[in-house]
């Protein structure tokens, strides 16, 4: 009746699974018949520290008893030391929250041009940076742009991971480079050591803002809270959201410089029950060192799946960086093979057609792990 009810009401952006979730626990949700399933989507990487965690809860809903919302027309102290917080962890000035990753990338797009004077971007091929119609010029997928074209602003694509790509698409006009860390929506490739490097280098050497997407590689889902740490550049601005409240909406910009009054305005962004949702997820992060459980764990995941491989005639590769981890095969079944997963208790999916993505709460142990993989063994040799 509920699906019935969606199909007739909702409109139809998502191809939905075949799975009506009613409750999580931990790495774990449940449907209406109480079976149980082992979450390694992870609500796209948003569930940070597990469903129904209590310290997060009970932080919510603490908050939610005294106020939600006051509008950022007023003072309130959530926000505040929420974004005392994301400078701590970044190494930036200034802080805007909004709700979502595509709101955040809108943001940055507008910091850049104010700072630099200038309108024009370099992305990437196959970055992904959401769908409202800025962000969606900084996606590289025609597919998406298509339909909504013409889209602003204007958009040169060097090839990702090749910083030999960059320089000729540079001009007296470009504003700003804007790069994921690794590419969750294109399969989780991760470009070679040094690339980052090389990017905040011709930023600096030309006068450009370095735009880092951490929308889904960030709140120490690779093991450090940025994975732009990983290779020890800083950016001018990033941007984060997904994982940051555990579940709860919510985005943030992140930046050297800063935008006035009247220059960008969010309703909602940045309320109350969000910023403590958010404060609590980081806390309870670093309290239960989870980030160094995302590199340990994923570590092992990966090294698991290397070994699979040996047996399995359709694993082609395994690549990824703390709990953000592909599964490349060797054939275009990635669909079918999350399909069958979720029939056996195990939840995964397909960002393209020959990767399969796990992207695990970050409390996953070699127990859940364990689990997965016994899974997705059976699954294979099926």
């Amino acid at each position: 009746m509920l699906k019935q009810l969606d199909h007739k009401f909702i409109m139809s952006t998502y191809k939905r699974y075949d799975l009506l979730i009613e409750r999580g626990e931990g790495c774990y949700v449940f449907d209406q018949s109480g079976k149980k399933y082992l979450d390694f989507v992870g609500g796209i990487a948003t569930c940070s520290v597990g469903h129904g965690n209590t310290f997060v809860t009970e932080a919510i809903s603490a908050q939610a008893g005294k106020m939600i919302s006051v509008s950022n027309l007023y003072y309130s102290e959530p926000p505040i030391r929420l974004a005392a917080e994301l400078v701590r962890l970044s190494g930036l000035n200034k802080v805007f929250f909004c709700h979502s990753g595509t709101e955040a990338n809108e943001t940055a797009v507008k910091v850049a041009k104010k700072v630099t004077g200038k309108s024009e971007f370099i992305a990437f091929t196959q970055a992904f940076h959401g769908r409202t119609t800025g962000s969606l010029a900084l996606t590289w997928n025609e597919r998406y742009k298509t339909p909504f074209a013409p889209l602003t602003p204007k958009v040169h694509f060097a090839r990702y991971n090749e910083a030999s790509s960059i320089r000729p698409l540079i001009s007296d006009k470009t504003a700003a480079i804007i790069v994921e860390p690794i590419q969750g929506e294109a399969g989780i490739i991760v470009p070679d050591k040094g690339f980052l490097k090389e990017v905040r280098k011709l930023c600096d050497t030309y006068g450009l803002c370095m735009i880092v997407d951490e929308v889904q590689t960030g709140v120490g889902r690779t093991g450090r809270f940025f994975a732009y740490e990983h290779e020890g550049v800083t950016p001018d601005i990033v941007t984060i959201a997904k994982g940051l409240a555990n579940g709860v909406p919510i985005g943030a910009c992140i930046s050297r410089h800063s935008l006035d009054v009247g220059e960008h305005g969010s309703t909602l962004g940045g309320n109350s029950l969000s910023a403590a949702a958010a404060l609590a997820t980081i806390d309870y992060i670093e309290r239960h060192q989870l980030m160094e459980n995302a590199e340990h764990t994923g570590r092992y995941i990966m090294e698991k799946v290397r070994n699979l491989s040996k047996d399995s005639p359709l694993i082609d590769a395994v690549r990824g960086k703390g709990l953000m981890i592909g599964i490349v095969l060797k054939r275009p079944l990635a669909l079918r093979i999350s399909e069958d997963c979720l029939k056996m208790g195990l939840l995964c999916n397909a960002p393209t057609a020959d990767v399969i993505r796990l992207l695990p709460p970050l409390i996953a142990r070699r127990e859940e792990a364990d689990e997965c993989m016994d899974i997705l063994s059976e699954v294979l040799s099926a």
